[in-house]
């Protein structure tokens, strides 16, 4: 079955206007309708770095969770972030973003990749204690803007070091600035699947509007399950040279499934209203 993963968090995140507490409850009721296997919706990180996700426990605590079938993920940035995050029992999984680029990794968390190894050890020891799971994504996947070291093989080496001496069982491979194409999606998902059994190695991609379905076909063919998107493409990369590049459009993958005849498990009119409500909340956003 496919595993797919709406990502509201990431479509508001880089939004400057704040979206009212009462709306972003309203659309991720929405979504929790529609059965996606898991929901990133929040975020445990500074306000000051991120002023619109400062109402996530106040949005947590107002969802209505009683017949859910998703699992809900948040997003945090250090340990502090991981240690609120664990308070939450409605919360499942904790994402955290571990990025192979050096100039990155200081940008986004302000650590260097080696003292961000040890903050995903202490997070998986917290996940490990609380009973929730950590998603490892690993930032700039498919390569970086910054000039530092990247290869195929080194984002391959860096998942099964996480995997063997930490024990992590899901990572996404995050395309952080839009620069994923077939040739590298396949390479390195070719190369991970198989040699990582029982690891779900997951597919956070972003895309220009004609380029999604090349790149989603790769990932499935190299035998990728778990992927992540937003309606409509809504948020992404802040940082991609085209201004057109956002997250991968969640209602078409839903359609190249559907196609293709994967098992999704969505209510589809839930869904039709979802897209509904995004398309009132962020072009009026934006």
């Amino acid at each position: 079955m496919i595993q797919l993963v709406e990502c509201p968090r990431d479509a508001m995140q880089g939004i400057e206007q704040f979206i009212p507490t009462e709306l972003k409850i309203s659309y991720i009721n929405q979504l929790l309708r529609v059965g996606f296997h898991t929901l990133d919706f929040g975020s445990f990180v500074s306000e000051k770095a991120i002023p619109q996700l400062r109402d996530t426990a106040e949005v947590l605590q107002s969802l209505d969770l009683e017949n859910r079938t998703s699992r809900l993920l948040c997003i945090v940035a250090n340990l502090r972030g991981a240690e609120r995050a664990i308070e939450f029992r409605e919360i499942d999984d904790i994402g955290f973003p571990f990025s192979i680029s050096e100039t990155f990794q200081r940008r986004n968390t302000n650590t260097s990749i080696e003292e961000s190894l040890t903050t995903v050890r202490e997070i998986q020891k917290l996940c490990t204690s609380s009973g929730k799971r950590l998603v490892l994504y690993i930032s700039m996947g498919f390569g970086n803007p910054y000039g530092d070291p990247w290869s195929a093989g080194l984002c391959i080496d860096w998942c099964k070091r996480l995997s063997e001496e930490i024990g992590v069982e899901v990572m996404a491979l995050s395309d952080t600035i839009g620069v994923s194409n077939p040739d590298n999606i396949s390479g390195i998902f070719d190369a991970l699947i198989p040699a990582m059994k029982g690891v779900t190695i997951g597919a956070h991609l972003h895309t220009t509007p004609e380029k999604w379905e090349e790149k989603v076909h790769a990932a499935y063919q190299s035998g990728c399950r778990r992927f992540d998107g937003a309606i409509k493409g809504f948020g992404g990369c802040p940082m991609a040279a085209d201004q057109l590049t956002g997250n991968m459009p969640m209602e078409k993958m839903v359609q190249y499934f559907d196609r293709i005849r994967e098992t999704m498990s969505l209510d589809l009119a839930e869904f039709t209203l979802a897209q509904a409500m995004a398309l009132e909340i962020f072009p009026a956003i934006h």
